[in-house]
């Protein structure tokens, strides 16, 4: 039990099928409802897909485990419905602060510009996160939330997948036309499916420590190498390493505190807490009082499964890939991972995309997650260097970086997320025209005030809707474009939307004429000077995979 929160007990039922003894065929069934599995839920039902979600357990994660949402993910939720409601609870935050020793190196702004209607991160429990998607999941008749559901084997046909369930009712089967893995790091479904997981384990143990306490720190992000609270002398085997130290503040009080502890020290040993709370006291002092919330010891890894989709089986989050903590890569690439998938899922369920579409979904985030591999390694390098002329290139970066500026981009206490654009996609298509700034083919949409045609304020993102959408700077001879079943709309800036700063124009780089094509994901796939029907029903087409 935790002082600040009291779990939930979800009920168990027993579905129809199963107490008629029916196989049903159901089109999406997704393994897992943490974060990433509740997400693809919201997303399936806002894109009118039926889908089942089995969990063995009944509430939702123990410990406040993932802290920190990024910017992307909180606007794809935003999308699905819950994103306010996290921003409302969570803890706002864009400043962030190194300290070397004693010393203030420098401090960073994650969004110095204004003009977003999502934050550049918040820090919320994942109970707190995983709550609210439970329950909106509750208000969706397309969602059937299934708790005390464990997935024991899975077998594979051309057209659909045979999934064996174990119930407190007893072993049924059901089918699915897709199953979307969202099982963790340690994923049961990766296993069935014989699915290779390769990388690189860090020789490296951390502690978490969630405290209860009143305390004036801001709400930044606070990381010390070599804190002087914190030394190489205090952790097992230690003397003369290197230590860190991460301070994030959550909300109800909450604060996360992240010290190194290195490969030797015991986890069971570390987590008691007569070895935790002289750990606190030497951070705050012995006169702050606080109550210990949650305790863990974990070890790192940085690895990556060798395909995103297996046959009728699509995997997303950590039992796609894994990262270290530094950078807050883990939960929100997750979400990333979905926003890519299930458009695509319903282009090929619907018919108007074949299975192939979905190759497309490895080939984009599977470049996203070498992306975060690579970001995470070299910070998790740089934070704990291996060998002694590493520590002393480390330490020199960090005196540098007081005074000398270039030096402040070469100092890496965990490169914080941001979106990886698919660049290189075969989706894409490529500029036929000059454009500045980096909104490119491949990146996702940038978000701006506005206003729509009766003069109401809103955000551009919330008007794009779940199809493909036309942003035209001017007039343009249609109200719609469409390839095949599908349909693009055109929304026309000086008409249906209101550049009402200015910033719209400025981000897209909007002059007169200029047309975007943006994906049902919101990412841009194509861009031109003026607007052209053929060229972008062939930018569509090129999108499905045609």
């Amino acid at each position: 039990m935790l002082k600040t929160y009291a779990y939930p007990k979800f009920p168990y039922r027993q579905s129809a099928a199963q107490r008629d003894g029916v196989t049903q065929r159901h089109p999406v069934v997704v393994i897992g409802a943490g974060p990433i599995g509740l997400t693809a839920a919201l997303e399936c039902a806002a894109r009118g897909l039926p889908v089942v979600v089995l969990d063995d357990n009944d509430t939702v994660s123990i410990g406040s485990r993932a802290v920190c949402y990024a910017k992307r993910p909180l606007e794809v939720w935003d999308r699905l419905g819950v994103g306010e409601r996290m921003v409302e609870k969570g803890v706002r935050w864009k400043v962030g602060k190194v300290f070397f020793g004693n010393d203030l190196v420098y401090s960073f702004d994650l969004l110095p510009e204004p003009g977003h209607k999502m934050p550049a991160m918040i820090n919320l429990q994942q109970y707190y996160l995983e709550e609210y998607m439970v329950e909106a999941c509750g208000r969706s008749p397309q969602v059937d939330l299934r708790w005390k559901h464990k997935l024991l084997s899975l077998q594979q046909h051309a057209d659909h997948a045979v999934l064996t369930v174990e119930t407190p009712d007893g072993v049924f089967r059901m089918e699915a036309d897709w199953v979307i893995a969202c099982d963790g790091a340690n994923s049961d479904t990766r296993r069935m499916v014989g699915a290779e997981f390769s990388g690189q384990y860090f020789q490296d143990r951390f502690l978490i420590a969630d405290v209860v306490m009143k305390a004036d720190f801001p709400t930044e992000r606070w990381f010390w190498f070599d804190p002087p609270f914190h030394t190489g002398a205090s952790v097992p085997g230690g003397a003369g390493t290197p230590t860190s130290v991460l301070l994030h503040k959550q909300c109800d009080n909450v604060w996360r505190i992240d010290f190194q502890l290195g490969w030797n020290a015991d986890p069971e040993e570390e987590k008691k807490p007569e070895k935790v709370i002289p750990r606190i006291q030497a951070m705050l002092g012995s006169e702050v009082d606080f109550e210990l919330e949650w305790v863990s010891v974990y070890q790192f890894a940085c690895r990556r499964i060798d395909q995103f989709r297996h046959g009728r089986v699509l995997f997303a989050g950590d039992a796609a890939h894994q990262v270290s903590p530094f950078g807050a890569r883990g939960a929100n690439t997750g979400v990333q991972d979905i926003d890519n998938l299930v458009w695509k899922l319903q282009r090929v369920l619907d018919g108007q995309a074949g299975p192939a579409l979905l190759d497309s979904y490895h080939d984009e985030r599977a470049f996203a997650a070498d992306d975060n591999l690579r970001q995470s390694t070299r910070s998790t390098d740089f934070i704990t260097p291996k060998t002694p002329g590493s520590l002393v290139l480390r330490d020199a970066v960090l005196e540098l970086a007081h005074h000398e500026p270039f030096a402040r981009t070469m100092v890496n206490s965990g490169r914080l997320s941001t979106p990886t654009p698919y660049l290189h996609s075969a989706l894409n298509t490529p500029d036929a025209d000059s454009f500045a700034g980096t909104l490119r083919p491949g990146t996702n949409a940038a978000d701006a005030p506005m206003a729509d045609a009766q003069g109401r304020p809103g955000w551009l993102l919330n008007h794009l809707g779940p199809d493909f959408a036309l942003l035209c700077f001017g007039p343009a001879p249609v109200g719609e474009v469409r390839f095949g079943g599908l349909s693009a709309r055109v929304l026309t800036v000086g008409r249906d939307l209101i550049d009402s700063e200015g910033l719209l124009a400025q981000r897209y780089d909007g002059r007169p004429g200029t047309v975007y094509l943006l994906r049902p994901d919101q990412h841009v796939a194509a861009r031109w000077r003026q607007f052209d029907t053929p060229r972008i029903q062939a930018a569509m087409a090129r999108c499905l995979g045609h």
